[in-house]
């Protein structure tokens, strides 16, 4: 946790920093819905699972922690995978976007505004429990594991993606301050103008985005492999797994998000998103067949958790 604030100014500021976020969050990290995202949202689930692809309707009840704008919830709902979904957040500008993104996709969803480590849900009402990118914000993740644990019917399923690990979130400053050094340089290539705030121009991307100044109070977490374990087996889950993804693609993912973000969006151009995007996609396949499995988990950026409840 954080080392001078407290778990409810923790939760204040992630409400903050995630309603503040919610209008730009889809485009900033090129989020969709449908095709291949589907496939992405997917391949994620059956990854952390260790096993193949999730066939139709193999989770009746779902709930998702920290929905955000849906991203996981409506592409799993999207590809059949989930047949009724709960989404909570403790922000409700995030859940106001996710109930617009479900409307366009002619989707339903049941969104709550809750707190993780107090979930507002009977004893043993879902089949399925997962998040993405979450654990990280939570002030107790042992409480927020303990609430899922309840909340799971016996012989339930609990997947949690996109956490970071403790040595890649050190690994990934790397590109992160390679690319803030020759952002200028890249800007003059595309001709594209600086990023303008309040009448000034910024050189960093972590000036960047509306509420980004709380950003260094809502990411309180990284861990490491062993830890995740720990802490799911305390909450006392079984068959807890602990994998990691993402190393080449992260790089190069955290490089052009970096320079991006220090430029106006509208003078971005359209190649430069589509190589970006392609990309990533081809060094995520290269990650996949060469590295995730080779490596120790702890070297990726993300860390990805399975767990089940145990049957009665």
């Amino acid at each position: 946790m954080h080392a001078t604030l407290s778990p409810d100014e923790i939760r204040d500021f992630n409400i903050r920093y995630h309603d503040a976020a919610a209008e730009h969050y889809d485009s900033k990290w090129a989020i969709g819905f449908g095709g291949p995202s589907q496939d992405q949202v997917h391949s994620k689930l059956s990854k952390a699972l260790g096993a193949g692809p999730a066939g139709p309707n193999a989770y009746a009840r779902a709930l998702e922690i920290g929905a955000g704008t849906g991203y996981f919830t409506l592409n799993l709902l999207g590809a059949g995978v989930i047949e009724a979904a709960t989404c909570t957040d403790i922000s409700p500008g995030m859940l106001a976007a996710l109930r617009a993104n479900a409307a366009s996709g002619g989707l339903d969803v049941e969104t709550v505004v809750a707190d993780a480590e107090h979930l507002p849900f009977a004893d043993e009402s879902f089949e399925l429990v997962f998040g993405h990118a979450v654990l990280h914000h939570l002030p107790d993740v042992g409480q927020a594991l303990a609430e899922m644990h309840r909340v799971l019917v016996p012989g339930g399923t609990l997947v949690f993606a996109g956490e970071p690990s403790r040595l890649g979130d050190s690994i990934a400053r790397v590109p992160k301050r390679l690319a803030t050094s020759v952002a200028p340089l890249w800007r003059s290539l595309l001709r594209a103008r600086p990023l303008q705030r309040a009448g000034k121009h910024t050189e960093h991307a972590a000036d960047c985005a509306p509420g980004v100044h709380l950003e260094g109070s809502v990411d309180v977490h990284a861990f490491t492999p062993g830890q995740l374990s720990e802490l799911a087996t305390e909450a006392g889950f079984e068959s807890v797994h602990v994998r990691g993804e993402e190393l080449l693609a992260n790089w190069f993912g955290w490089t052009n998000r970096t320079l991006e973000a220090t430029a106006e969006p509208a003078d971005v151009p359209w190649l430069w998103r589509r190589y970006a995007y392609h990309g990533y996609l081809v060094l995520q396949a290269l990650d996949r067949s060469l590295l995730e499995g080779r490596l120790p988990a702890g070297v990726f950026y993300n860390l990805m958790l399975s767990a089940r409840k145990p049957e009665r």
